[in-house]
């Protein structure tokens, strides 16, 4: 439901911006609502009764900004406007902390819904599932093909030694949440760090590719690609890896990404990675070490809540178990890059 001021946003504040930014852009008092909490970045829905826009800010009490980037979000829907990729369009970024007590940006609303259970594809049928399946992964084959400099990204990150950095990054992320053996974990570390592919060329990366982060209209169109909060420039195949991960039945587990795999119709893991070569001519030839990485990744990030969890900072009914997947996460990267 719709309210005066929604936590988090003061939507007085917010018109007054609006109003001295881009006057004429609202017609009247605005109402709003929060749409997706959690531990990302907060998004608002938010109305003049005539147009409809979506407020993104970092979470309440956030105090790091590098960590929860607004200018980053908004450059990157910015810069891929007009491409291939479906972004919302970007209305206004502000770094004046004053306005609503933290920095944001402004977007269009675009209409869609994110699908993460098996169970919303299914009224859709397998030929509509399996056509929405490959629509995802040509997306992502959209994007990686977009050149950086042509949109005004060629500093956006830095693709040298990008991968030797993932590595070195998770591990260090491991080592900062020990609090209990993993067997294996440290192998599967060993394995990446030994195996590390050579990159093909750099491409603008997402960082978080799966199907409840985009939109999807009733006639099965990707309206928009959300949540580009970890993109950077890097290797597009760590894209292809995750969204394998997620796509995989070792993820299930887990209270994050649903079972939309499971639902009749759904590509197989090899069909989807034939058409991602297929459309974007990329050698996918050492595809396992990505998926490997994502496992390690995101083995890494649950130890971390458990880790969390077991010292009192974090609680909750998911919390409680979320230790329990990490094994199987584990296993799987070492199933996907054996010795």
């Amino acid at each position: 439901m719709s309210v005066e001021n929604p936590p988090g946003l003061d939507l007085r504040r917010l018109r007054a911006h609006l109003d001295e930014v881009r006057p004429g852009l609202v017609a009247g008092p605005l109402t709003g609502e929060l749409i997706e909490g959690g531990r990302s970045n907060l998004t608002y829905s938010v109305t003049d009764g005539v147009a409809r826009w979506v407020v993104r800010r970092p979470p309440l009490g956030h105090v790091l900004p590098t960590a929860h980037d607004m200018a980053r979000e908004y450059r990157v829907i910015s810069a891929l406007a007009g491409t291939e990729v479906p972004v919302p369009g970007a209305v206004l970024l502000c770094e004046d902390e004053t306005v609503i007590g933290a920095r944001f940006y402004v977007m269009d609303f675009v209409p869609g819904v994110p699908l993460r259970r098996a169970e919303q594809l299914v009224p859709r049928g397998p030929e509509r599932t399996r056509a929405l399946a490959l629509r995802l992964v040509d997306t992502l084959a959209a994007l990686h093909s977009v050149d950086p400099g042509a949109v005004g990204l060629a500093d956006f990150g830095r693709p040298e030694g990008f991968l030797e950095r993932q590595v070195r990054r998770w591990g260090k992320q491991l080592d900062a949440s020990r609090s209990r053996d993993l067997p294996g974990i440290d192998e599967l570390r060993a394995r990446l760090a030994a195996s590390v592919p050579d990159s093909g060329p750099a491409a603008i990366v997402h960082g978080d590719y799966r199907l409840d982060n985009a939109l999807v209209d009733a006639d099965d169109r990707i309206t928009a690609v959300l949540d580009w909060e970890m993109s950077t420039l890097g290797d597009p195949l760590t894209d292809l890896g995750l969204l394998l991960v997620y796509l995989s039945d070792e993820i299930l587990a887990t209270p994050g990404p649903g079972d939309v795999h499971r639902a009749p119709g759904f590509p197989s893991a090899e069909e989807l990675i034939a058409r991602y070569a297929e459309r974007s001519g990329r050698d996918v030839s050492r595809l396992d070490w990505y998926t490997g990485l994502a496992f390690f990744k995101l083995a890494v990030i649950l130890e971390g809540i458990h880790y969390r969890y077991v010292q009192g900072k974090t609680v909750g009914g998911d919390f409680a178990y979320i230790g329990s997947v990490v094994p199987s996460l584990v296993a799987g990267g070492l199933e996907r890059l054996p010795g």
